[in-house]
């Protein structure tokens, strides 16, 4: 029997790679979107869903189990960037940032661990961030929050284990999509103390993206992950240094590894 899997943000970017390659491979494949009615081409079902409206997630999750049956796996795409100096990001864009990338994501989570229980078997994938791994300049409300979810999943995996349902993280590095063109940017003002810093920081992180690893690598751990009995808690998926940053955080002295950011960002 093809395993069922609903992918959140399975519209465009990494959630679409995703999406299409399962898709391939014989897996039933529903995808989301806050406005699916943009996306009637796509090669999966887009169904409606907005993480930060807990209606519309059940309403899907119901859709897909009336339909299939069962839900095998959850792949917890759906995010948002967001930039800026975290003086001047307004309260409700950092709420609304841990709201689509942190609470979003938790309540889909239980929306389907009912069902999973019910089968005694399912994976949950939450995409997450190397950037959620360190407190990166200018992007520290998103890594505030792709972190906050790193740690969730370890919590929540000793949590559901006695159900047989398994959780991961899955941490991408820069890859070429459109998240840039989402993504929330404080904005440049004239006369703010960050203007250089942070103009320079930005157009840095955009050529970043747009030099980006090809998306299919994504769908490709995605795959294997699915295929693995017993996944680790943790995988990391991306150019090679941005992986190895991980490993340098975690043997340098903080101090060591402020500088080496600092240098990268040429602050």
């Amino acid at each position: 029997m093809s395993k069922v899997i609903l992918i959140t943000g399975g519209s465009s970017g990494i959630g679409k790679s995703i999406g299409e390659f399962l898709k391939e491979k014989g897996f039933v494949v529903y995808g989301t979107s806050r406005n699916p009615e943009k996306y009637k081409d796509s090669k999966f079902p887009i169904l409606a869903l907005d993480v930060a409206n807990n209606t519309t997630i059940k309403k899907t999750v119901s859709t897909i189990v009336e339909n299939e049956g069962r839900l095998d796996v959850l792949v917890n795409n759906a995010g948002a960037g967001i930039t800026g100096p975290i003086e001047e990001i307004p309260e409700e864009e950092i709420k609304k940032n841990f709201e689509t990338n942190l609470f979003g994501p938790i309540n889909v989570i239980k929306a389907v661990l009912p069902q999973m229980r019910q089968q005694k078997d399912g994976l949950i994938i939450n995409i997450t961030s190397i950037a959620g791994y360190m407190g990166l300049p200018y992007r520290g409300i998103y890594s505030a929050s792709k972190g906050a979810l790193e740690l969730v999943t370890e919590a929540f995996r000793m949590e559901i284990k006695d159900f047989n349902i398994k959780m991961t993280n899955v941490a991408p590095g820069d890859f070429a999509t459109n998240i840039a063109a989402g993504r929330y940017h404080a904005p440049l003002h004239e006369n703010s103390p960050y203007k250089k810093p942070y103009g320079a920081t930005l157009n840095l992180m955009n050529t970043h993206v747009d030099a980006g690893s090809n998306p299919i690598m994504m769908a490709e751990a995605v795959y294997k992950i699915i295929n693995t009995p017993n996944p680790k808690v943790h995988y990391k998926i991306g150019a090679f240094m941005q992986k190895f940053s991980v490993v340098l955080k975690r043997i340098l002295p903080d101090i060591v590894y402020e500088k080496l950011l600092m240098n990268h960002y040429k602050l």
